[in-house]
């Protein structure tokens, strides 16, 4: 019996949609991941990059539990001194929705160059609608 391993032109890519609001942040980040990477799939390859499209919609709309809109921080640096800046996820929320999402992903995704390529696969949009109508995007099956 020989190990299967899949190939890019093998791959057959879904398109789903998930709706953000009343969500909790890392659980849906979770979850994004996964399908991101296609680890749901029969034919998931460490090595190939099997997962799916994902849109996300309603992102300004994601919970969080406890304290964490004020208490959790986001740094970015200029690369010149002093140019340490930070943002609470409160802000970040009422600035850039949509990289709160992405940046959660981002960090559940493996440290190489795979996941640059399955994080241009996962589509944020911080309103109710997005324009990937015409890739007739499904729901996802664990959507309550």
């Amino acid at each position: 019996m020989k190990t299967y391993s899949a190939k890019p032109g093998e791959i057959d890519r879904k398109w789903w949609v998930v709706d953000a609001q009343g969500k909790n942040l890392g659980r849906l980040a979770s979850r994004i991941a996964v399908v991101l990477r296609g680890k749901d799939k029969t034919q998931f390859t460490p090595h190939v990059d099997t997962g799916d499209f994902v849109v996300v919609v309603n992102a300004d709309k994601v919970a969080v539990t406890g304290r964490k809109l004020t208490d959790k921080r986001y740094y970015r640096h200029s690369g010149y001194p002093g140019g340490l800046r930070m943002r609470t996820l409160g802000q970040m929320l009422d600035s850039r929705p949509t990289e709160v999402l992405r940046s959660a992903v981002k960090g559940m995704l493996p440290k190489n160059r795979l996941a640059s390529r399955q994080l241009m696969k996962l589509k944020i949009y911080a309103g109710p609608s997005h324009p990937h109508v015409a890739q007739q995007p499904e729901e996802m099956p664990w959507q309550e």
